[in-house]
């Protein structure tokens, strides 16, 4: 279990520390809000609820062609341990087959035109990609960078991990305009004097771009970031902010089948969407319910703000822009 018993020390510790953790009777009051499945559930038993258990156990309960967007986090194909559970890296063929067979056991759930993005490093890639178009329509495969990991000696610094965007038809949903990103214009070009495709400002000059498959403008959780949990492998909100802005609508039925600490359930429910979350560790559940349970008064996601997204370190001109006559709003 994730808990913190309080102690001097830890009391001392620095105020701008903002990492979730639980005291003993907040993992047993959140805990209880938790679900197990033991039999087939209809959509209103499960729809925003955090589900403790084993997937590959309770994924036939879910009840068919409910959910609009999947989100997959699987474990990587690396060696790792947390929390008494280990992983080994195992071979591209077995690790193919694992992806399969989660892809095997949710495809009931999914809607005709359900979107499905599959998350993972360069060591799990083609395996994601065998395994998806098996299942799905592969799409695109998304790249993004992220800020944290040692240096290597003997090789380059791994810093990239990869999204496969996938769909169970040609029919999926994609919003374009919800995903724009704000960037700074380098070399600002003039046509009859005015600026081309590009705002002037007090702080500088911006663009309103479309989004790719490259995304660099996200920060990895850490210690100051009140979405900061002590899980390994949290993804920012942000990037799940992308994913679900995207590929569904308010009011839609997102399903996240390793939930961790609970990002895709509280990014859906700051978006006014509907979730299902499964977590094997109780732990981990816990602290998803305590995060939705802030995010019913706090709905503000890093980076994202009044309808578009921002490129990283970009707070102190955000805050400028506001106070310049609102010019935050011109977009």
């Amino acid at each position: 279990m994730i808990f913190d018993m309080k102690t001097d020390e830890k009391e001392a510790k620095s105020a701008r520390n903002k990492t979730i953790k639980l005291t003993q009777e907040e993992v047993t009051h959140y805990g209880g809000k938790v679900v197990v499945l033991r039999d087939s559930a209809t959509l209103e038993e499960v729809i925003n609820r955090t589900i403790c258990g084993d997937y590959f156990k309770i994924a036939s309960f879910l009840p068919d062609a409910t959910v609009d967007l999947l989100v997959l986090d699987p474990p990587y194909n690396l060696r790792k341990s947390f929390k008494g559970t280990s992983f080994k890296k195992t071979s591209e063929e077995e690790y193919t087959e694992y992806i399969e067979s989660i892809l095997e056991k949710v495809v009931h759930c999914l809607k005709p035109n359900a979107s499905v993005y599959i998350c993972g490093d360069y060591n799990s890639s083609t395996s994601i990609h065998l395994a998806a178009k098996k299942y799905l329509k592969v799409l695109n495969r998304i790249t993004w960078q992220r800020e944290k990991g040692r240096g290597a000696k003997a090789n380059w610094k791994n810093c990239t991990e990869d999204i496969w965007f996938c769909a169970m038809s040609k029919n999926y949903k994609f919003r374009v305009d919800r995903v724009k990103e704000i960037r700074k214009v380098i070399a600002p070009y003039k046509e009859e004097g005015e600026p081309k495709d590009w705002i002037e400002t007090k702080e500088g000059n911006f663009r309103l771009t479309h989004p790719s498959n490259i995304w660099t403008d996200l920060t990895i959780p850490y210690w100051s970031m009140g979405e900061n949990t002590e899980h390994p492998t949290q993804k920012p909100e942000k990037l799940l902010a992308k994913i679900i802005l995207a590929s569904s609508d308010e009011g839609d039925v997102i399903l996240d089948p390793f939930l961790g600490s609970g990002t895709t359930s509280v990014v859906a429910k700051k978006l006014n969407r509907n979730y299902i979350g499964i977590e094997l560790d109780h732990g981990y559940a816990a602290v998803a319910e305590k995060r939705l349970e802030k995010a019913e008064k706090d709905k503000s996601i890093q980076g994202y703000e009044e309808g578009v997204f921002w490129e990283r370190n970009t707070l102190s001109v955000r805050n400028k822009l506001r106070k310049n006559e609102n010019e935050l709003t011109i977009w």
